[in-house]
């Protein structure tokens, strides 16, 4: 072995600056825990009042929960079945299906329920309500969510075990967390080592839609500030892997350039292309994922949008309808909740119906594959957009009732206490 001085710089300088940096590096131990601090930034004066921060905040809340809903019913199902039992879905429907931890915790569930779609965006907000404005925490959303998933198991000591389905509808809860709780613990405990491991193996180690569930919230948060609200976003996409981080932050910085009375659909799109914080086009060979995938949907519209025939309403017998899924269908993945398949789906849905709310989400929804996910993304975006008083008087309606009345969702209530914090 050759001695350590052989690699030392010939200048007496440079060798006395060398040998410092070296004892300090090799003196510097990691701390046992991680600190739960935050980058302070200024906001940006807001153009926005009160009440129309109001108004699309909610839409965001609710329209994403029309979308949630209107799949619902028919998620997973591939669009065959769906038009043989429902016909064209263009309208609200009853949940005659099982419950499950990701899906539905109320069986039969009247029009206008939710899924894990919106119970994340109720989730996020709810953490987002108790921040300060400055910026946010990785390790602080961790512990939120750890401690609602602590809070489910603690639980199940109030139950009383003659009533064994008092602990089924509560170990749904338990389990609709149990993957997430399993990567932010060893990240609390400062483990990166067990956190790599753990994010590897989240939901099989696939590039599942996770950030994509809740990073629109963090649009709103910062608004205006779309730059921001990506970087804000990345940080807290603690549950993706590779450029799902991205889309996750893209979805954010979306819903934050949305939140501006001139947002257009033409400069949503713009951030998409233009915005890179964290230079993912600088990637050897590969480059940036996200704009590829901006292209593909942009192609797939443009064809489909040739074929389109005005004569024929929007729906499954529309030639333009038809094209745009059979062209989709070249980019399945293993999975139907894949990020890259669920960000291509919703931008395609959306520029091809040039952003329009309806046709978006029953594109979504008739499309099938994970379609209450897609439809509940595509209805954050479109919901902070155009706001809540321009989303259907009918569908928010009965969203708003059932998700208070049936699961105890005030989807009002949560959109004023954000505002008002704001």
């Amino acid at each position: 072995m050759k001695p350590l001085t052989m690699y030392l710089p010939i200048n007496p300088l440079l060798r006395i600056s060398f040998v410092f940096f070296l004892f300090t590096f090799i003196s510097c131990k990691p701390e046992k825990q991680p600190k739960e601090q935050i980058e302070k930034y200024s906001p940006s004066e807001i153009t926005l009042s009160k009440e129309e921060m109001y108004d699309k905040v909610l839409g965001m809340l609710v329209g994403s929960a029309i979308g949630d809903a209107m799949g619902a019913p028919t998620e997973m199902w591939p669009r065959e079945e769906i038009w043989i039992e429902y016909g064209w879905v263009n309208k609200l429907d009853s949940m005659v299906r099982e419950t499950s931890p990701e899906g539905i915790w109320k069986a039969n569930l009247p029009a206008g329920g939710t899924t894990d779609d919106t119970r994340w965006k109720v989730l996020i907000m709810e953490y987002l309500g108790t921040q300060d404005k400055g910026g946010l925490n990785e390790l602080r959303w961790a512990r939120h969510i750890y401690e609602e998933f602590h809070g489910h198991l603690l639980q199940f000591k109030k139950l009383d075990p003659n009533n064994p389905e008092d602990f089924e509808r509560q170990q749904m809860k338990v389990w609709w967390l149990q993957e997430w709780a399993k990567v932010a613990k060893p990240l609390l405990d400062n483990d990166l080592m067990a956190y790599n491991i753990a994010l590897n193996k989240f939901y099989g180690g696939e590039m599942v839609c996770g950030g994509l569930l809740y990073s629109p919230a963090i649009g709103l948060f910062f608004p205006q500030q779309p730059e921001k609200a990506y970087q804000e976003a990345f940080k807290l996409s603690l549950f993706d892997i590779g450029y799902a981080k991205d889309l996750s932050a893209l979805s954010a910085a979306m819903t934050s350039a949305a939140m501006h009375n001139k947002a257009s659909p033409e400069k949503m799109l713009e951030t998409i292309r233009s915005l890179d914080p964290e230079n993912y086009f600088e990637s050897r060979l590969v480059g940036r994922v996200a704009y590829r995938i901006l292209k593909q949907a942009l192609e797939i519209s443009a064809i489909a949008t040739k074929e389109s025939n005005p004569e024929f309403p929007f729906g499954k017998d529309e030639p333009g309808v038809m094209k745009a899924f059979e062209l989709l269908d070249h980019y399945h993945q293993d999975m139907p909740f894949h990020a890259g398949e669920i960000f291509l789906q919703v931008l395609t849905a959306m520029i091809f119906t040039e952003f329009n709310f309806e046709k978006t989400l029953q594109f979504l929804v008739n499309y099938g594959r994970d379609n209450d996910t897609t439809a509940s993304l595509a209805g954050a975006i479109l919901g902070t957009l155009w706001g809540f008083e321009a989303l259907p008087d009918q569908l928010k309606n009965i969203c708003i009732d059932t998700n208070k009345n049936e699961l105890g969702i005030d989807l009002e209530e949560l959109a004023e206490r954000f505002v008002k914090k704001r």
